[in-house]
């Protein structure tokens, strides 16, 4: 049984940055396993019904760290990006500048007990036991499974933990003596910086892309589902599900009845989910530092 937890920064020849961090668990290794083939899953409403980053945000404000008012807004500025699909430069300098107002001085370690605790109480509940299944196949098949999200790495590395998966491609920000600085490395992971961090975690790895598969709900990461041999289309926004018909991608959706109605709005930008997150908490952050 290996146990391992590892961090890794790489940057490209083109100054892009991506970060991914192994899981921390006890693994069996594969009687066969697959060096060369991976599979690449996004987080929000593919793994998990909703926003990994709302259901933290659900956790802090459960523990004091803001208010339910705050997060009213939050709930809103979230409803806002999913119905407008905002996605401009504008909205990812927002985004951007949010994060890093909300991160600065939080410890890793507390972003990490806080996160282990909100999985098992929130997300838990919510992952999709379908999708599930099939990250578990291609672990039964000794293939690498990796988590790809716009929330910080640190929390994408909870969730694979807590899932049993290989570990998460996710935000990475700037950490000096165990502390969030208030600046990323890089851009966020969002859209087609998703497709750039899996092709430099394939040349890290030594995987072969064409071997490789990728799941999303959302056509913000046809870049991700181009990219790789093996598309799959999961509880898929419209233009998604247009696409996946028109390139033959398999299907899945595992929303069903007045479940479905409820949560089968366009696919949220990655970028939105994360300012309107970063934006609740900060008020918090902020008034915790007012003497």
């Amino acid at each position: 049984m290996a146990r391992t937890r590892k961090v890794t920064v790489s940057t490209d020849v083109h100054g892009h940055t991506a970060g991914w961090a192994e899981a921390e668990l006890d693994r069996p290794v594969p009687a066969e396993p697959d060096p060369t083939a991976a599979a690449f899953f996004d987080v929000d409403n593919t793994m998990m019904q909703g926003a990994s980053i709302y259901w933290f945000a659900r956790g802090l404000a459960a523990r004091k760290y803001f208010t339910t008012g705050d997060l009213a807004r939050f709930a809103w500025q979230q409803a806002r990006f999913r119905l407008l699909a905002t996605e401009n430069a504008v909205d990812m300098s927002q985004a951007k500048e949010a994060a890093l107002a909300f991160i600065e001085g939080w410890r890793v370690d507390e972003i990490e007990r806080l996160a282990e605790e909100i999985f098992d109480e929130l997300m838990a509940p919510r992952i999709w036991a379908g999708t599930r299944r099939l990250a578990q196949r291609h672990l039964d098949a000794g293939e690498r499974v990796w988590l790809v999200s716009a929330a910080p790495v640190e929390i994408g590395r909870v969730i694979a933990t807590r899932l049993g998966l290989t570990g998460a491609v996710g935000t990475v920000a700037e950490v000096v003596d165990g502390a969030y600085t208030g600046r990323l490395v890089g851009d966020l992971m969002h859209g087609p910086a998703k497709a750039e961090a899996v092709a430099q975690l394939a040349a890290v790895e030594g995987l072969d892309l064409t071997r490789c598969a990728a799941y999303s709900d959302s056509a913000n990461d046809l870049p991700m589902l181009t990219a790789v041999g093996r598309a799959v289309a999961i509880n898929p926004d419209g233009t998604l599900l247009r696409q996946a018909r028109e390139r033959g991608w398999e299907v899945r959706d595992f929303r069903t009845g007045r479940r479905a109605a409820k949560i089968a709005v366009p696919s949220t930008a990655a970028a939105g989910l994360l300012a309107g997150a970063v934006s609740a908490g900060l008020a918090l952050h902020r008034r915790r530092r007012t003497p």
